[in-house]
């Protein structure tokens, strides 16, 4: 193990400045940048992206020993994931503006407005202050988070005192949080369906889509996660069959978390259908192959979850004073034509040939049969689950799978709400390259900031080009290292 972690120390230094180069380059391209449309400087973008490759060529290079069964200690990943994080605290927001929508949102509540039925334009101007920072798409757009992030956001505004650099620093903050938790949660789902740890420390809270997006890009998804999943790993140990009985304190306060996650961002509510299922299945061990008596135990506790999540809601709305106006604009994003969700490319496709006319109608009709695949995907494994075809960590993953994939909406890292129970779980060595491969595609997709400035596409090339030869220089010699060190260890002489 020491070793390893030896041979492996080259790669967290790339990745740590890789990390530096995109921090700096995106305070660079912030500084230098004129005004909007007008595009960012090619050369300080290209600190960026190359930074950006940098981060995601060494956490490739790590999958490489790991998925060769050299993956180094949990300790070694841990350390590693917050010596990458450190550069990205100090960052602007990055990929996206969605933390300047939080803000607002907060400023809204704050004045004692409801921001799940105002947008920021409404509520706030749009000529200075919190509403000038928002992103042209939500600039009219009521909330679709839940109550505990509203009321956060609230206390963010009073604490930051209308000031976006106070805000960001400790929306961040609760992004780190939640981060926390999610490296906690990993190794319990583990030991639940056995992973391994290691293996999942580094697909799962070492993925750059976590680096980049949760913790750069400042996503309130970080503390949907982290809540989210450290319920299921709660819930889940108190359903285990090595347990005499039902846990029902950590079962309770595993459902708790979850419901909380829920009411961050609604999509990790799918954890209590595996949580359900789970339940439903231990309890009806004696009479699982009776007739009907899967089905009556999975019936219960599905209306239990319900129930527990309703009253949780209930009760958070009431102490926060959000009310229940969060219920009517959960679906604001869906108003989004998101060109890398699959159920809008019909719809795109079909505009780009016949014209703009049949673009609203076929993204409508792709999104209704989205809905349809994602319902009866749901159904097919929670029926594998309940049968004992597989587990609840692997099952978790499948339907946030399914949520994301058929749903109306993508963005990079919406990837994450699959990929964290899927690298907690025992996958194949194929099945977790291709993961990673897409997590990497993913991370590298979209600049640090050129969507801020309305660049050119020259620019974007010339960004892309250079990380390019950055990363064309540098894999050689780090590959010329992993293989002496890999000699050495053979040889047993100490690694360089």
């Amino acid at each position: 193990m020491g070793s390893d972690t030896t041979r492996a120390g080259p790669l967290r230094w790339t990745g740590f400045a890789g990390a530096v180069l995109l921090t700096g380059g995106a305070w660079a391209v912030l500084a230098t940048a004129p005004p909007a449309p007008a595009p960012a400087p090619a050369p300080v973008l290209a600190a960026g992206v190359t930074g950006t490759g940098l981060l995601v060529l060494a956490w490739a290079m790590v999958g490489r020993r790991v998925l060769r069964g050299a993956a180094p200690p949990v300790a070694w990943s841990v350390r590693t994931l917050a010596l990458w994080a450190t550069p990205l605290l100090f960052a602007p927001p990055l990929f996206s503006r969605d933390v300047y929508s939080y803000l607002a949102q907060g400023e809204i509540a704050h004045r004692g407005l409801d921001p799940h039925l105002v947008g920021p334009r409404a509520a706030l101007g749009t000529a200075s202050g919190p509403g000038a920072l928002v992103d042209g798409h939500w600039v009219d757009a009521p909330s679709p988070y839940g109550p505990l992030f509203t009321a956060s956001a609230r206390i963010v505004a009073a604490l930051a005192g209308g000031g976006p650099v106070a805000g960001v620093a400790l929306h961040r903050l609760a992004a780190v949080a939640g981060l926390v938790l999610l490296v906690a949660a990993v190794p319990r789902l583990c030991a639940l369906s056995g992973a391994s740890p290691a293996v999942a420390m580094w697909l799962g809270p070492g993925n750059p889509l976590v680096l980049l997006h949760l913790v750069g890009g400042v996503h309130n998804d970080a503390l949907m996660l982290g809540l989210g999943f450290a319920g299921t790993a709660l819930a889940l140990e108190a359903l285990d069959a090595s347990r005499e009985r039902i846990g029902r304190a950590r079962l309770g306060a595993g459902v708790l978390l979850v419901s909380l996650g829920a009411l961050v961002k609604l999509p990790v509510l799918a954890a209590l259908a595996v949580i359900g299922t789970a339940l439903a299945r231990r309890r009806g061990a004696t009479s699982i192959r009776r007739r009907g008596g899967a089905a009556r135990q999975f019936v219960v506790a599905g209306i239990g979850m319900a129930v527990a999540f309703a009253a949780v809601a209930s009760a958070v709305s009431v102490l926060t004073g959000a009310g229940l106006g969060w219920t009517r604009s959960v679906g604001t994003p869906g108003t989004l034509w998101s060109w890398m969700a699959p159920t809008n490319w019909s719809g795109f496709a079909a505009g780009a040939l016949a014209g703009a006319d049949v673009t609203g109608p076929l993204i409508a009709a792709g999104r209704i049969a989205g809905a349809v695949f994602t319902v009866a995907g749901i159904a097919f494994v929670l029926y594998r689950q309940l049968r004992g075809r597989i587990d609840a960590v692997p099952a978790c993953g499948a339907v946030l799978g399914l949520i994301v994939l058929f749903g109306p909406v993508l963005h990079p890292w919406y990837l994450l709400w699959a990929v964290l129970p899927l690298a907690a779980s025992p996958l194949t060595t194929r099945a977790r390259t291709g993961i990673a491969a897409v997590c990497g595609v993913f991370a590298v997709l979209l600049p640090p900031l050129a969507g801020d400035h309305g660049d050119r596409p020259w620019t974007l090339v010339v960004a892309y080009a250079t990380a390019v030869l950055v990363a064309g220089a540098v894999l050689p010699a780090l590959l010329h290292r992993d293989r002496m060190a890999e000699r050495a260890g053979h040889t047993g002489r100490p690694a360089v």
